[in-house]
């Protein structure tokens, strides 16, 4: 074992016995199989996974952010998918040790053992907060992980103003889904919906006018309007 790796599973070693205890095998078959056999899971619940985490974060505290990358890369290169949502809430927590270069360590984790589950988790309690601490990132990271051709990181530029709310930059918005409009791929017009309806919470005059001006897939469309209508 690597020095990094061998460091990273010493300071783990109480939560990596936390999991083992908790394990539950009839649970991870059922979580392998919801997951479409991509991962191995311990089979612990969310709640309990998210107890054992929390418990381990009041004692275990990492003091330098080369260390905290350094588990965080380690936890990711674990085949149990639990470990991979652990290491979200793990960086989500140390969030006082993070740099402008800490998107070089989230990008990594969205294009590395990838599926909606932690991209969207990593869009929901990372990019939320970096983007906060490093409004001036917003611009470079998200162009660039629009007109990439990973998925996932079109998926999160097109998404990372989900909870934005009135401060949404429509401009953005409207220039990321275009760029994609004509996509095929499910995770994208899913995102694209996604996006459009969240905003519709704020404005919906916006995401009506948006639809009738520009051609998106029924997909998105249906996604879109599903809480407008709702309203009606």
């Amino acid at each position: 074992m690597k020095k990094d790796s061998f460091e990273a599973y010493i300071y783990l070693k109480p939560l990596i016995l936390a999991f083992e205890k908790a394990a539950n095998e009839k649970e991870a078959k059922g979580m392998k199989a919801y997951m479409l056999n991509q991962f191995e899971f311990y089979g612990i619940k969310t709640p309990q996974r998210d107890a054992l985490v929390k418990s381990f974060l009041k004692i275990y505290r990492i003091q330098q952010y080369n260390e905290l990358e350094k588990v965080v890369k380690y936890m990711w290169s674990q085949k149990e998918r639990e470990w991979q949502y652990a290491a979200i809430d793990l960086l989500a927590s140390h969030i006082t040790l993070w740099k402008a270069s800490s998107i070089k360590l989230i990008q990594y984790c969205l294009i590395n053992k990838s599926w909606w589950d932690t991209v969207d988790g990593i869009g929901s309690d990372w990019l939320t907060k970096y983007f906060t601490l490093y409004p001036e990132q917003i611009l470079p990271v998200t162009k660039h992980w629009n007109v990439s051709k990973n998925i996932w990181l079109q998926r999160s530029s097109i998404l990372f103003q989900r909870s934005y709310k009135k401060k949404t930059n429509t401009q953005l918005l409207s220039d990321y889904i275009l760029q994609h409009q004509s996509s095929k791929e499910f995770f994208i017009q899913k995102a694209i919906g996604w996006a459009l309806r969240e905003y519709s919470k704020t404005n919906p005059e916006w995401v009506l006018a948006f639809i009738a001006e520009n051609k998106i897939a029924p997909l998105s469309k249906r996604e879109a309007i599903r809480r407008i209508m709702l309203n009606k």
